[in-house]
């Protein structure tokens, strides 16, 4: 460790005590999230508990050249809180106030340690939900800075879409906000979606105003099977075709439905299904409901099977949340490498068509589930880190998925974040001017790169 550091990390530990840690097995905590990506340690971690403390542990860092890597729940998957050049880890964790909640404009004000179940754990009394949900625990600090999407993004959108304004901490201490509570804005530059997806490059997330949702009147959910996947995906499309306004509608093929049955002792057919959800009022759900059952028999669907109760609807949505998990046993002791894409609807049979034909011809299990109804779907590839020839089939089998959405006119990351994983693609989806003004606004805003330094830009 440099002088420079250890008159950093000494300057971080006289001012917050044992907040501030340099055990082994804290900086390993800290040095990896949940992707395969290896573990990258930080020199020190602190846990912050407000927004003031967060300014004065930058400033510190600021002064002595230290990196700084933001972590919320460790629930990233590709790689970006791993501290690729050590540094300080600045765990927002116990930033966990919900600040204030208002029912009559429909939002909220959290800090970035509040998980979306905790908030609607809190609001659920007064009628309305925080809508986005990518699973898991993840914080809604991680979420606004990975751009976090999941299964009812279909109908409510994503983290830039809820996001009203939020306030960060900049790379030298500075206090931003940018914006107010206004549900929309025409003034100046619109910093708050530049924060969002920013991935902790550009700053530190400290608060965060967020829009609420009503809670629907009637919620109703079933599966289906499908001959195949194209069967399933094209089903999806004329769903939409036609302004069924979906709450969710994911996929899973029969690789997916194996894991879950094996995991969740459940006795789902074993080839492709969707999962559906409708949100309404009464007679709007019904009308819905048997439009698109008359779409999915046309495509071959069958098998439908409703959820008679609140109870039954979270027992299916648990099933598919178990995707993960699940997959672990079709190669038990492997790495998981998750990855996703996201392209225009109209091309999602094909490029789903087209890697199903891929996954056939490679020796890796790799279950397939998405978030079909905004083109979004992933892979979890599983393989062993300590075999050369799986883990290149595994970059390999990632890579062409990558290849195969841009030139779909798609993206290599639908809501995964770029990272470390994605970076060599961003030239090639966006193209070298589009790169250069993203590298220009991190050379403006963080001219000595101490913000999560290595992660997103090539």
């Amino acid at each position: 460790m440099t002088n420079d550091r250890q008159l950093a990390i000494a300057a971080l530990a006289a001012r917050f005590g044992d907040r501030l840690s340099t055990a082994s097995a804290i900086r390993d905590q800290h040095g990896h999230g949940e992707s395969w990506h290896p573990t990258a340690l930080p020199d020190a971690v602190f846990f912050a508990e407000n927004e003031a403390e967060v300014s004065e542990a930058v400033r510190i860092c600021a002064d002595h050249r230290l990196p700084i890597v933001p972590f919320g729940a460790g629930t990233s998957v590709e790689g970006q809180v791993q501290a690729m050049q050590g540094g300080l880890s600045i765990d927002l964790s116990a930033m966990k106030r919900i600040i204030a909640v208002r029912p009559d404009d429909m939002d909220c004000t959290v800090e970035p340690g509040v998980t979306r179940v905790e908030l609607n754990e809190h609001i659920r009394d007064q009628g309305l939900f925080f809508p986005v949900d990518p699973a898991g625990e993840a914080t809604f600090g991680g979420m606004a800075a990975t751009r976090a999407s999941g299964t009812n993004a279909v109908r409510y959108g994503t983290m830039k879409d809820m996001v009203l304004s939020l306030r960060a901490v900049l790379p030298d201490g500075t206090i931003l906000r940018s914006g107010q509570r206004a549900k929309k804005s025409s003034a100046g530059y619109d910093l708050t979606r530049l924060f969002i997806g920013s991935e902790g490059t550009l700053g530190i997330i400290t608060e965060l105003n967020l829009k609420l949702a009503g809670i629907p009147e009637q919620v109703s959910a079933a599966t289906c099977s499908f001959p195949d996947m194209e069967s399933a995906v094209r089903t999806v499309v004329e769903v939409l075709q036609c302004g069924i306004n979906m709450s969710r509608i994911e996929v899973a093929d029969e690789v997916q439905l194996k894991a879950i049955n094996l995991y969740c002792k459940t006795n789902f057919p074993e080839q492709p299904m969707l999962f559906l959800e409708f949100a309404g009022n009464a007679k709007g759900v019904a009308a819905e409901i048997e439009i698109v059952r008359d779409l999915a028999q046309g495509n071959g669907g069958s098998d439908f099977r409703w959820a008679a109760n609140e109870e039954e609807r979270r027992a299916l949505w648990h099933a598919r949340y178990m995707a993960v998990a699940s997959s672990k046993l079709l190669k038990p002791g492997a790495r998981g490498m998750s990855t996703d894409v996201c392209v225009p609807i109209s091309r999602l049979v094909e490029c789903i068509a087209e890697t199903k034909a891929d996954l056939a011809r490679c020796s890796l299990p790799a279950p397939l589930v998405g978030h079909v109804g905004d083109g979004n779907f992933h892979l979890y590839i599983l393989f062993d880190p300590d075999d050369p020839t799986e883990t290149a089939e595994a970059m390999r089998i990632s890579e062409d998925l990558a290849a195969r959405a841009i030139a779909m006119e798609g993206t290599c990351t639908g809501e995964h974040g770029v990272g470390l994983g994605k970076r060599k693609f961003m030239v090639e989806e966006l193209g070298d001017p589009a790169v250069a003004a993203m590298r220009a606004i991190k050379a403006a805003i963080d001219p000595h790169n101490l913000m999560n330094p290595g992660k997103m830009l090539p």
